[in-house]
């Protein structure tokens, strides 16, 4: 007998109802609602809010550092129990900066890549208008798609340093399967972050896009003391030289979303890396690349514009 639960689930799975409630709504509205609602501290709203949650996803907390939350918030934006994730330490391997269901991914051909089959983009315009993107004209990409339930941090792929951030305010569109289907560029028109840094020996120049979407009220840096959100409008860049060590903690999100990870030439996606293949932060994603054929010019030219 099917349960209620996956009666709901199968309602709302269904593309056109999917669509219509998450996006044919005053999204923006709708998702600084949720940025403060979420936030409400009473142990009784996150509990029944909780359990609300479960009924449309599978939430599991089994990993989760904490198991009591007084706010919804400290739910979505819950740490790991030590040792819940295993980070591959091969210096040779690029991992997954978090938990996610691969999307698209592959290689970029002359500054163009894929949302969905047939809703290609360019790099430019998800990058910002102030940004050089020779570095990943011709390199690979991954996206990284987050669901609500999911572990909601991102750490860090690599050794290397954050250079440069790029916020861009923007719509709140839903970024799942069935939106990206049905919005050209969406990526693009959606509130995001660019988050460019050099990693391994070779400084290789790899940008990080978290991508926010509607209930997503904000994203969050370590490297910088600020909340990227409404009260940021327009294209804002942000310097810094933020050190870190492969899988150490570099921000969240308030809810699930996206992230896109571009590499340059000379990468290459480790085995299963597919589309709807899923990940936990820290096992392989890309394979670096050989001594010497590294394209190492690459990405020092990327150093050069910041």
């Amino acid at each position: 007998m099917m349960t209620f639960s996956k009666q709901v689930r199968n309602i709302v799975l269904n593309e056109d109802i999917n669509f219509l409630l998450t996006n044919r709504i005053p999204r923006k509205a709708v998702t600084h609602f949720m940025g403060w609602f979420s936030k409400l501290r009473n142990r009784w709203v996150s509990r029944l809010s909780i359990s609300v949650w479960r009924v449309f996803t599978d939430l599991d907390l089994s990993d989760a550092k904490k198991q009591q939350f007084d706010s919804l918030h400290e739910c979505f934006t819950r740490e790991l129990r030590d040792g819940a994730r295993v980070i591959d330490r091969n210096p040779e391997v690029f991992v997954s900066p978090c938990d996610a269901i691969v999307g698209e991914c592959g290689y970029v051909v002359d500054g163009q890549v894929f949302q969905a089959k047939g809703f290609p983009y360019a790099i430019e315009e998800l990058f910002g208008r102030s940004e050089d993107v020779s570095a990943w004209r011709d390199g690979c990409y991954v996206t990284l798609r987050l669901t609500s339930a999911m572990y909601h941090r991102f750490h860090a792929p690599h050794d290397g340093v954050l250079r440069r951030v790029v916020y861009m305010s923007g719509d709140t569109w839903n970024v799942n399967p069935i939106a990206l289907k049905r919005v050209e560029k969406l990526f693009c028109k959606n509130e995001r972050a660019m988050l460019a840094m050099n990693v391994g020996a070779g400084e290789y120049a790899v940008a990080l896009v978290p991508v926010a979407a509607i209930l997503v009220a904000s994203i969050r840096l370590h490297a910088l003391d600020t909340i990227f959100g409404a009260s940021y409008q327009g294209e804002t860049t942000m310097l810094c030289e933020h050190r870190f060590e492969k899988g150490q903690e570099l921000g969240w999100f308030e809810h699930g979303s996206t992230i896109i990870v571009f590499a340059p030439k000379g990468f290459s996606l480790s085995p299963g890396i597919m589309s709807g293949a899923r990940l936990r932060m820290g096992q392989p994603l890309m394979n670096m690349p050989q001594e010497g054929i590294a394209h190492h010019n690459g990405a020092m030219s990327a150093q050069g514009g910041l």
